[in-house]
């Protein structure tokens, strides 16, 4: 036992945690803590990006990539509401994150000083918890605490806000083992596990849809073994990408309004639709009483709440995916599929081998993510931003054993950036790819100094086309008065941009130099930007 302040406990904490990287950016409140971070500089990195979302997001990258939690800190006032939008990312997405801020002393909460927010009351909606520490004497456990409610069950983020003086204040800190975040142990009966097998028993058309859960539960291996059991094709959502083999034959591609004509086939035609940590969001199920119509529904879930909220399961498994998949593979679960999964392979090929013509003056986004798709590693990483850029990267790189990052439930435009920043602290060696438009882009490129003065080997791909491609695309499908405040046409030299940042870059606006530019990029000894000229009316519909 020792006697420290409040920010050394901090510290203590971090690293009890295992924390060896935190994402932030300092100011007056939490200077304590910044003062402690310095003494243990050589145990914890800590990484200054160019703005608090900038943290928020590198964090939130980081844990994606990593499985573990993501760290980030901010000081009071603007600091923390800086990190709001990065938080509501990660809880919509369900990752991982402990935000640390610091708030002004005791004495001065409610009293409307300077840099004061209260910023448990803002970020309430949007944590999975959230604390304000008065006293040192509990700054420990809730550390601690804040930590296993992030990591367990169905993750999330949790917001730890700590008063000044809490940070200078003295008491005694004991270390303490933390205890291993388990998956949730599911209540599964066999009476359960009996309805489950006869569901899959009886079944001549199985289609399984994967979302983020498998992925966070890291259920890839058990997803594959069981479609290839029961020969059930498989599709996955915009957070599902990379739970399963995006070459293997069972796949059909994304489902929803965005995704593939096999897949929403699939779910229109299956009669059991297997539900494997996916939560039947607005843009996948479209009306519901059209949704699956034909099929019974088997929901595996972590999350109990997600059982009968926006689709009701013929029968539910409540419990971690990877665990709930295990379990079924242990049983002799066989259907009479052959026709169905032949019937749908064969809309696959059709729907893969559909070819465009090579383009000059502008790339083809369809002709390009396939080009750089058939170039990446396995093991690559690709962090799509929102709007166009997403639904093409999405629709046209096929994710194999690598990951699929980007902003699913809360859409948040500038997140590719500093997301692809933390994946790279995560593990240096990993290929990540970045892509987004020219909107999503200017929204945080001022993290790109954290990328260079990191020497951070990140590689991104500008889709360029004047405009707010999606909004562009809605308003000219759904909206009388047509595309209006879309247009960005002073948009500035994204090369010179670059440059100025020391980056090295190259633009294109011919298909013949797209395969050799793509490869120079990809093969480049630190960060590049390729710029890819874009028309200004791409739709993300396949023409």
């Amino acid at each position: 036992m020792k006697r420290l302040n409040g920010a050394e406990i901090v510290i203590e904490c971090l690293k009890e945690q295992g924390v060896d990287t935190v994402f932030g950016y300092p100011g007056g409140s939490i200077l304590n803590i910044y003062d402690a971070l310095y003494k243990h500089q050589d145990e914890i990195t800590h990484i200054l990006t160019s703005h608090e979302q900038g943290a928020s997001h590198a964090a939130d990258g980081y844990a994606r990539a990593t499985g573990k939690v993501g760290v980030c800190l901010a000081t009071s006032g603007p600091g923390a509401t800086n990190l709001v939008t990065g938080i509501a990312t990660a809880y919509m997405d369900s990752i991982p994150v402990v935000a640390i801020t610091c708030n002004v002393g005791v004495n001065l909460l409610g009293k409307d000083s300077f840099q004061e927010i209260d910023i448990l009351g803002v970020t309430m909606p949007i944590t999975k918890y959230n604390f304000i520490v008065k006293d040192v004497t509990k700054l420990a456990d809730v550390i601690r605490r804040a930590f296993k409610i992030a990591g367990s069950g169905r993750p999330g983020p949790v917001l730890v806000d700590i008063t000044k003086d809490v940070t200078a204040a003295e008491c005694d800190y004991e270390y303490k083992q933390p205890d291993p975040v388990k998956p949730l142990s599911d209540a599964i009966t066999e009476e359960d596990m009996e309805r489950a097998l006869s569901l899959i028993h009886a079944s001549q058309k199985p289609f399984i849809f994967v979302g983020g859960g498998a992925v966070s539960a890291n259920a890839s291996e058990e997803l594959k073994a069981f479609a290839h059991k029961i020969q059930a094709p498989v599709a996955d959502s915009l957070m599902g990408k990379g739970a399963f083999d995006g070459t293997d034959e069972l796949y059909t591609g994304m489902i929803g309004m965005h995704g593939t004509k096999t897949s929403n086939f699939g779910v229109a035609e299956c009669d059991l639709l297997i539900v494997a940590g996916a939560r039947f969001s607005d843009r996948v199920v479209g009306d519901s009483s059209r949704f699956a119509k034909n099929a019974k529904i088997l929901q595996l879930d972590v999350d109990p709440a997600e059982i009968g909220k926006n689709m009701t399961p013929t029968v539910p498994l409540v419990g971690d995916v990877k665990n709930i998949l295990e379990k079924l593979l242990e049983y002799d679960v066989l259907t009479d599929s052959g026709e169905w999964i032949e019937k749908l392979q064969a809309l696959a090929r059709e729907e893969r081998e559909k070819v465009s013509e090579k383009r000059k003056g502008t790339i083809g986004p369809r002709n390009f993510m396939h080009s750089l798709s058939d170039q990446l590693k396995d093991d690559a990483c690709v962090v799509a931003d929102v709007g166009q850029n997403q639904i093409w990267a999405s629709k046209y790189i096929a994710i194999r054993s690598g990951r699929f990052l980007t902003s699913g439930g809360l859409g948040t435009m500038g997140y590719s950036l500093p997301a692809g920043i933390g994946v790279k602290f995560a593990d240096r060696g990993r290929q990540t790819v970045v892509v987004c438009g020219d909107g999503s882009f200017q929204m945080m490129m001022n993290e790109l100094s954290t990328a260079v003065g990191n020497g951070i080997d990140i590689k991104i791909v500008l889709f360029n086309n004047r405009k707010l491609g999606m909004v562009n695309e809605i308003q000219k499908k759904a909206y009388s008065a047509g595309p209006y405040a879309v247009h960005m046409p002073e948009t500035p030299d994204f090369c010179k941009l670059a440059e100025a940042f020391g980056i090295e870059s190259r633009r294109i606006d011919d298909e013949a130099v797209m395969d050799e530019a793509i490869s120079r990029m990809l093969s480049f000894d630190g960060p590049f930007l390729l710029e890819c000229v874009v028309d200004s009316d791409e739709s993300t519909m396949l023409q």
